[in-house]
């Protein structure tokens, strides 16, 4: 299922805590398909849960012992980077039902799994899904490379019944981003140097205007200098929940 030389090639060049907490934020959305559970278990990893089925988004075993989180019935990778990508999350998450959507590049370490390009729309158990490009403009490595060129990561846009969350991944500003429509929840990374200032993710909420922007993948970036830059936004709640 894992290709384990491959994944021995990926990088993690983020510094977070090994510990694994045992207890995580969470909340509850109101959708008409039902509640949808937010856990915030940090990072860019999340879990959703609705009517049943267990949604894992960048799964990654730093951050939780996922022998004791529930099997997952979809997992949705951004990218094929290690702290989004992780092997050993995986193999405890996922049984022989499970649908794990990714990139292409994803593709190439996990088997059996659903590719999404750029701009795919598909449903998975009665959830829309739109994969949003994710990508650098501006923050590039020493070598000159960007740290996620266009074309190998997605976000992804969710419908819950009437409720759309948009989970950008490792992504700026982009041109994509600012014309989404009708979002009512959006995730946005703000971890320097490998994503958003506070300046770009405060750019893109005034461009498409979530109902509530949660900041995600936020490492040591100041959100009090987000919510300062969004305080004349009256249509965006900013909601600080802990996902460094």
């Amino acid at each position: 299922m894992i290709n384990i030389t491959t994944v021995a090639l990926l990088v993690v060049f983020f510094t977070i805590p090994v510990m694994a907490q045992e207890e995580y934020e969470k909340d509850v959305i109101e959708t008409s398909a039902g509640d949808l559970e937010v856990t915030f278990i940090g990072h860019g990893t999340l879990m959703f849960s609705l009517g049943g089925k267990v949604i894992h988004i960048d799964p990654w075993s730093r951050l939780a012992d996922y022998s004791k989180l529930p099997k997952a019935d979809l997992i949705f990778l951004t990218h094929h980077h290690a702290d989004h990508l992780d092997p050993v999350a995986l193999e405890h998450i996922r049984t022989d039902s499970t649908v794990v959507v990714l990139t292409e590049l994803c593709a190439k370490t996990v088997d059996n799994s659903v590719i999404m390009k750029n701009g795919d729309e598909q449903s998975f158990i009665g959830i829309d899904v739109v994969a949003v490009p994710a990508y650098n403009l501006i923050h590039k490595r020493e070598s000159g490379e960007f740290y996620h060129p266009k074309g190998e990561g997605n976000g992804y846009v969710f419908t819950f019944g009437d409720t759309r969350v948009y989970i950008a991944g490792d992504t700026e500003n982009t041109p994509e981003m600012k014309t989404l429509e009708n979002i009512d929840y959006a995730f946005l990374p703000m971890n320097l140097p490998y994503t958003m200032t506070p300046e770009m993710v405060a750019d893109a909420v005034n461009a498409f205007q979530p109902k509530v922007l949660y900041p995600y993948h936020y490492g040591e970036t100041g959100v009090s200098k987000l919510k300062d830059l969004l305080r004349d936004n009256k249509n965006t709640e900013v909601r600080i929940r802990k996902m460094q």
